[in-house]
């Protein structure tokens, strides 16, 4: 029935998640209504991981899940080279994240562990700060040299801190987390995130936190150690200097590259000589996305998936301005 129908922009249903150290500016900021649910931490805005599958939200597609519009559509979806890559397993997901207090202490296990103990890739990402309140920080990799022993000996006496680089935040920091990088989202803070397609998380320390029934989360002290990567770095922040109207690159990795785009005027995105799918992720200002004679309405916290197979489309900011993040792998 729907083989006939020609790719367009797709936007999907978030997915909201609560989360023990979840908040409300997924609504307040971002205009999300995550009711029922007492709070937000998470929204997924573009998932195919098993049971977390979104479900296109507009046109002739409303109804039909990301993956079997992939099985049905393949390399027109996402060109040829994921084709090859991943077949019918969309690669990347999108999340946005509220952190009202901060999250676990964690690291990620890159593809080769993963798949050794998940079947599943690992997980490598970035994230991109949306707000952030006075003083808010995160942590992202260690602050000076560490050794097994010493970093085994401060999990296990929950003095840790000491040994971790913290950094103040504000709107637009970007940050480049490759899997095996020891990291943590502090409270205050409000991003988006790209992230390999992995749900595969292991917790160094949880702050001593309960549920509401009084039970700690899982830690996964073994594992952790084994994933992580004790190179210390001078940087870790992502240097860019943003330019009006015309994208600005920021991470290029083996697994998806990523500009910052902010116009105050019109905007042509030609994709005729690329061979992927691209995602659009607006982080501040609103304006219309237009594909041949259609016109999405696109807003801050808004995420559309563009097919490989379309040519070119055009950003129309309002007044305000339109920023967004342009992704692609």
């Amino acid at each position: 029935m729907s083989a006939t129908v020609e790719l367009y922009p797709l936007r999907f249903h978030t997915i909201f998640k609560d989360k023990l150290w979840g908040g409300h500016k997924i609504k307040t900021i971002l205009g999300k209504d995550f009711s029922p649910l007492p709070n937000c931490g998470e929204t997924w805005e573009l998932s195919a991981v098993t049971g977390n599958v979104s479900i296109v939200a507009n046109g002739d597609l409303s109804g039909r899940p990301l993956n079997d519009i992939i099985q049905e559509y393949k390399q027109a979806v996402v060109g040829n080279r994921v084709w090859e890559s991943y077949g019918a397993d969309f690669p990347l997901l999108i999340k946005f994240i509220d952190a009202a207090d901060d999250l676990s202490i964690q690291v990620h296990p890159d593809d080769k562990m993963a798949a050794a103990l998940h079947n599943s890739k690992g997980k490598t990402e970035m994230w991109y700060v949306l707000s952030a309140d006075p003083g808010a920080q995160l942590n992202v990799g260690f602050s000076k040299p560490v050794q097994p022993d010493e970093y085994a000996n401060a999990v296990a006496s929950n003095n840790l801190a000491p040994l971790l680089n913290m950094e103040t935040v504000q709107a637009g920091d970007i940050f480049y987390l490759p899997a095996g990088r020891i990291h943590y989202i502090g409270k205050g803070i409000l991003l988006a995130e790209v992230q390999q397609t992995s749900d595969i998380t292991y917790r160094v320390y949880d702050f001593d936190r309960v549920d509401a029934e009084g039970n700690k989360r899982e830690l996964h002290t073994d594992l952790a150690q084994k994933a992580l990567d004790y190179t210390v770095y001078d940087h870790y922040k992502t240097d860019y200097t943003p330019k009006k109207n015309e994208p600005v690159s920021v991470v290029q990795s083996p697994y998806f590259t990523t500009e910052v785009i902010s116009i105050n005027q019109n905007l042509t995105l030609n994709y005729s000589n690329q061979d992927s799918f691209r995602i659009l992720i607006v982080t501040k200002g609103n304006g219309h996305l237009r594909y041949a004679d259609t016109a999405l309405d696109i807003k801050m916290g808004d995420v559309v998936l563009l097919p490989a197979v379309l040519p070119v489309v055009e950003l129309l900011p309002r007044s305000e301005g339109l920023d967004c993040l342009h992704v692609t792998i």
